[in-house]
């Protein structure tokens, strides 16, 4: 369902995450990431970039819901997600949230087909089994629905991956370094994939990255520094 560009998907007030600084003492934390504001767009595609250990990976886990924060909250189309518990969080998620992780994370003994099939099953759609054939063939993996994992090259897992993420019409897809194990050609074709269904899907796109190439395709780069946002172009 396709929603009003003006419509933020996303809302992020005073967000925090600490962690204990050392095993063991109970005065001491670390601040991942400190007090973040933030609204994302519909069918707006975001890059978060910033140096390694900046909390860029925190901050896409908590914008999925994944973990929580110490402090503020992430609102997804309205809704609080840390006033939910785990199985309420999980149903939101499945209903309104894509996550790309940059392992892939495919289930081995599984297939193409069964792997984008699984979020469709757990979301109880009687079309699974059309639908994740139908997105496979989009991610032009049409003659690949029987193979396994092992039987893909990193770039098809990765498409594997982007289409389960999106089979079940997310407004929101999050990807974590989408193309950090992948060679540049193969990267290239799956960025340019979540752009089409970011621009042919109205789907927001916010995504991890290190490639300041990437980040400049996006509409808006956001950039974290210690744990805080500190600029955006």
């Amino acid at each position: 369902m396709l929603q009003s560009l003006n419509e933020v998907v996303l809302k992020v007030e005073g967000l925090g995450k600490d962690v204990p600084s050392l095993a063991g003492e109970s005065d001491g934390w670390l601040t991942i990431l400190g007090d973040i504001d933030l609204d994302i767009l519909a069918a707006e595609s975001v890059a978060i970039t910033g140096p390694s250990g900046s909390g860029k990976s925190t901050l896409l886990g908590l914008l999925a819901g994944l973990d929580d924060p110490s402090r503020g909250r992430v609102l997804l189309d309205g809704v609080d997600l840390s006033a939910l518990g785990e199985d309420d969080r999980a149903s939101l998620r499945a209903e309104k949230l894509g996550f790309v992780f940059q392992s892939f994370q495919l289930l081995p003994m599984l297939t193409a087909l069964e792997n984008v099939m699984l979020p469709l099953e757990l979301a109880g759609r009687n079309d699974a089994r059309h639908r994740a054939a139908d997105v496979l063939v989009w991610v032009g993996l049409g003659e690949r629905l029987q193979h396994t994992p092992l039987q893909l090259s990193g770039g098809e897992q990765q498409r594997v991956a982007i289409a389960r993420a999106f089979a079940v019409g997310p407004s929101l897809l999050l990807a974590d370094e989408p193309t950090g194990n992948l060679d540049s050609h193969t990267g290239e074709r799956v960025i340019q994939l979540l752009f089409d269904l970011n621009r042919e899907q109205a789907t927001t796109l916010v995504l991890v990255t290190h490639d300041r190439e990437l980040a400049a395709r996006c509409d808006r780069v956001l950039s974290l520094h210690d744990g805080r946002l500190v600029c955006t172009a």
